[in-house]
Order: structure tokens, then sequence, then C-alpha cells
């Protein structure tokens, strides 16, 4: 895979392992239908985003300095780093 297409946008500091959320701490902007990367020492997969969340509600577009919650299709680890595919 070409390394630039992708940055970072974040990194998980909760999951859900009940109902596959996790807690993202973001660090640039995220949009509902964006596909991401989500790695770690033993994590890597790759999802759209499907629906995000703050605080329960809904929302399409999330700004850096903000935490949303996102249902992943795997099992998901704090610490693991968030990337956005370009």
């Amino acid at each position: 895979m070409n390394e630039e297409s992708i940055v970072q946008v974040g990194h998980i500091t909760h999951f859900f392992s009940k109902i596959n959320v996790a807690v993202v701490e973001l660090t640039a902007p995220l949009a509902v239908g964006d596909r991401i990367l989500i790695k770690g020492p033993s994590t890597d997969f790759e999802q759209a985003v499907d629906s995000m969340q703050i605080e329960h509600k809904n929302i399409q577009r999330a700004e850096a300095g903000q935490s949303v919650g996102l249902k992943t299709v795997q099992h998901a680890r704090e610490r693991d780093a968030v990337y956005k595919k370009l």
C-alpha cells in the first residue's frame, strides 16, 4: 500500500467490546463516508465510517479535538491509531 495515501486522524481512547464501538480522539477532521484504517500492535483493518456519534447524537462530521463514538467492524484496542485514506 502507498503510505502517502493515508493520514493519521486520531487514536482510540476506549473500546466497548460488547457493542464494537471505539471512542476516537480526533487530531484531524473526520466525516461519515470516509474510509479509515485502524492499526495497532495486534490490530490492522480498514472500514468505511458509516456513522459517528457525539454524546449519543448522530453527526456527519467531527473536527480535530473532538472525541467521537465510532462503530467498528472488528475488535479495536485503546491506543490504536486511526488513519484516513485520502
